[in-house]
């Protein structure tokens, strides 16, 4: 048996691959033990004598399944977690999506003129101190607050037509008085 080392070594440089991807015809031996250039080398995987090996195949068909799968909540139950809650899903992130949906609607109801600047200010602190678990919880706070304003305003401005009654009743008042002192 003769040793084609060398050969197998330069048809590997030829062909661009690894010595392992290289195919020496098992019957053409003696022809190929006389090849010892580059050239001949080349020729010879012309004429077919010397090959190179497909890619071995590594399917990824499995794994789609099993991501498939997974994405509709197989194989993910407590026998196949290895980190803890806050390591599969961190609370920061948990923490950040929430308040980015909160603040986005805040800075969309203030723009729309549904909040004044007031009413922001606060919800935002409160959204800040961890106030509302989720966009419903805001809404409904909203609601009531601009329902408590409205409440208020009207009540202010019920007293403030109070007062201006009376105050015109004064005047009035004090109109007719001086009249009768003049006459």
């Amino acid at each position: 048996m003769v040793s084609l080392k060398l050969q197998k070594r330069l048809a590997a440089s030829v062909l661009k691959c690894g010595k392992r991807k290289i195919w020496l015809d098992p019957n053409e031996i003696n022809e190929i033990s006389l090849a010892n250039s580059r050239r001949n080398i080349a020729r010879l995987e012309k004429d077919g004598l010397i090959m190179k090996k497909p890619t071995v195949v590594h399917s990824r068909n499995r794994v789609r399944e099993r991501n498939k799968a997974k994405s509709k909540g197989r194989h993910t139950g407590a026998g196949k977690r290895r980190g803890t809650a806050n390591a599969r899903l961190p609370f920061k992130v948990i923490w950040m999506r929430r308040i980015r949906v909160l603040r986005r609607l805040l800075h969309k109801m203030r723009d729309a003129k549904k909040i004044d600047k007031h009413i922001y200010h606060t919800l935002y602190l409160h959204a800040k101190g961890n106030q509302f678990k989720n966009k419903r919880v805001l809404l409904e706070t909203i609601h009531t607050m601009k329902s408590e304003h409205a409440k208020t305003k009207a009540l202010a401005d019920q007293a403030e037509a109070k007062k201006s009654r009376a105050r015109a009743r004064l005047a009035k008042r004090s109109a007719r008085e001086q009249k009768k002192s003049e006459q």
